[in-house]
């Protein structure tokens, strides 16, 4: 198994700690794995990506033209990275920062509206975890059981209660993804 993964969106939407968990589960389960972050300057406002590979074998490069899954969550790298998923990948998107609707017909699109939900229960900071749980949903690549060892390796330990908060907004990604 291999998957090559881009998340991308606005600093501040939780797409490098999307990407930092996703690692951590690969590793936990004796994954080969690359993560590579790449943000402007600003840490809230400007734009943000990580590219995530998880695979069994060796990885020779992090450096990716193409993508097997691609999670998006604003217009600019909508309209950067929708071309450079794989026919037959992966396209996942919180219609909230999204103008234009993908075009491509060769490619597997999801909507999640995560942002209404994390707005609707009034928990922004549960964002990246309801768009993690719908990858998990069409896409099972790491167990539930290795995300949430992964987030508590990656969240100070005084934010530890807030685990089966981010447990439960896993669960409500893989109910609120639906296909295109």
């Amino acid at each position: 198994m291999k998957e090559e993964i881009i998340i991308a969106g606005f600093g501040g939407q939780g797409v490098l700690s999307m990407g930092k968990i996703l690692a951590y589960s690969g590793l936990l389960q004796g994954q080969e794995v690359s993560w590579m972050p790449s943000y402007g300057p600003e840490q809230r406002g400007g734009t943000a990506n990580v590219t995530v590979i998880l695979s069994d074998d060796s990885i020779s490069s992090p450096i990716l033209n193409e993508y097997d899954t691609a999670i998006i969550l604003n217009q600019p790298s909508l309209d950067k990275f929708e071309s450079r998923v794989k026919k037959g990948g992966t396209l996942i998107l919180d219609p909230h920062g999204i103008s234009r609707m993908p075009e491509r017909k060769d490619i597997n699109i999801y909507v999640i509206e995560a942002t209404d939900e994390a707005n609707r229960t009034n928990n922004l900071k549960t964002l990246n975890m309801i768009i993690l749980g719908g990858l998990l949903k069409v896409r099972p690549i790491v167990k539930i059981e290795n995300v949430m060892l992964g987030l508590k390796k990656t969240l100070p330990e005084r934010h530890h209660h807030l685990l089966p908060l981010n447990e439960q907004a896993i669960t409500i990604g893989m109910n609120l993804i639906r296909k295109l």
